[in-house]
């Protein structure tokens, strides 16, 4: 008995996977409100009824799909810092998971998927700012030194800009090293 349950959670775990690796595909491809629960069901292979049932409502099955969490910053000083975000934008100008596409793709039409990026740039910023020279700005350079990065890859991913989708991560990150590390630092009075 225990055998067939164990092949029956299997196929569930299977099915559900399937279901989120498409509802991941359509999201990143035509974000939030273009995307339906009857062309990710078909694009699964199952019946509405089912993606429903496994998820409860498109909100859900969103929330599912875009589970990505960029690590925040572990570096403790300022440089350090610069070097671990530029480190990050060649990934980032690789290929991004597609949860984190859907979820950039809909930061701008849908209000929860802006909510929760707004989220996850603030736990960025805060241990950007942390790893600062504490004066009065230092929250709006770390501010500006992650969205600099999320501008890019906003150019990159979504845009496909010829200038940012042809250089190689290392030249990009090279020309914004300089911008980069005069945020980092303690401006001088």
């Amino acid at each position: 008995m225990s055998a067939s349950s164990g092949s029956r959670a299997d196929r569930r775990r299977a099915t559900e996977a399937r279901i989120l690796d498409r509802a991941r595909e359509l999201f990143a491809e035509k974000g939030f409100d273009r995307t339906t629960i009857r062309a990710v069901a078909t694009a699964a292979g199952v019946d509405p009824a089912l993606v429903m049932q496994y998820f409860g409502s498109k909100r859900e099955l969103f929330t599912r799909a875009v589970q990505v969490a960029p690590a925040p910053p572990t570096a403790v000083d300022s440089g350090a810092v610069v070097d671990q975000l530029l480190a990050s934008l060649g990934l980032e100008l690789g290929s991004l998971p597609e949860g984190t596409v859907a979820m950039l793709r809909s930061m701008l039409t849908d209000p929860a998927a802006a909510e929760r990026v707004r989220d996850l740039l603030g736990r960025q910023i805060e241990g950007v700012c942390a790893a600062l020279p504490a004066d009065e700005d230092r929250e709006l350079r770390a501010a500006l030194m992650v969205t600099a990065l999320l501008g890019v890859t906003v150019g990159h991913h979504l845009l496909g800009l010829a200038p940012l989708r042809d250089a190689p991560a290392d030249r990009v990150a090279a020309l914004l090293r300089p911008a980069i590390r005069a945020l980092a630092e303690e401006p001088q009075s």
